[in-house]
């Protein structure tokens, strides 16, 4: 997102959203560290709220600004979060984690009543896969075998670096940067990638989000889920990692 008036302007509306004593989820990424800007001047000025943070970085800039943190097991149910995302597609379904905390970002997701995402226009796609990169965390033992496996599928990629070493996530896993075009049947998709023994998550976030601020120039659109649509996604989604 732009780092100037316009992004400040699209995390003041999504604070229209944060109640009195309810529990928040803080996104990852320029998205999530503008909004939090924004949710501490509130803090100051006396709204109680409890934060539950899906990365570490996220975690020490809240620590920073005074906002108030609590872990997953003590949050319990979690009222809203908000989130970035890397494209977001008519359905409003995401692609996630060019940031790398995108297991986190959706255990806390799935664990949320509501998620509401900022993003600008550019982050608009007709299709998923528009940007051509959909990162998949995996374990480090299993790095190589799920590369292969990701290639006999259709999906080469490469490791991700950072500072010339292998990045790692806040899980102590790596990223496999999966090289894709337009997605058809994104669940389809998803269903055959976390079928490989060593993936943990993928990219894709589907049927979650409820509500997508769109940020074009001066002006804030507010894209909604067609009511129901989520908890029965999020409901798949739950079978789905339990089998």
């Amino acid at each position: 997102m732009e780092s100037n008036s316009n992004a400040i302007l699209v995390a003041e509306r999504a604070l229209e959203w944060i109640t009195q004593d309810s529990v928040v989820g803080l996104g990852s990424g320029r998205a999530a560290v503008t909004f939090m800007r924004a949710l501490s001047g509130r803090v100051k000025s006396g709204l109680r709220i409890r934060c539950v943070s899906t990365s570490q970085a996220t975690a020490e800039m809240a620590t920073e600004l005074g906002i108030p943190l609590v872990t997953l097991d003590q949050a319990g149910p979690i009222d809203i979060t908000v989130d970035g995302a890397d494209e977001v597609d008519p359905k409003l379904d995401l692609i996630k984690g060019y940031g790398g905390a995108l297991v986190r970002e959706k255990i806390v997701a799935v664990a949320s009543k509501r998620l509401v995402i900022l993003v600008d226009s550019t982050k608009l796609v007709p299709v998923l896969g528009s940007r051509g990169v959909l990162p998949v965390e995996v374990i480090p033992f299993g790095l190589s075998p799920c590369r292969r496996r990701l290639t006999e599928l259709g999906y080469p990629s490469e490791p991700r670096l950072h500072d010339g070493k292998l990045f790692v996530t806040d899980n102590g896993n790596h990223i496999l940067d999966c090289t894709i075009t337009a997605i058809a049947d994104p669940a389809l998709l998803q269903k055959s990638i976390l079928a490989i023994p060593g993936v943990v998550e993928t990219g894709l976030f589907l049927g979650l989000a409820d509500s997508v601020l769109v940020q074009d120039g001066g002006s804030v659109e507010i894209k909604q889920r067609a009511s129901g649509n989520r908890a029965s996604a999020t409901s798949q989604r739950r079978r789905a990692t339990n089998h």
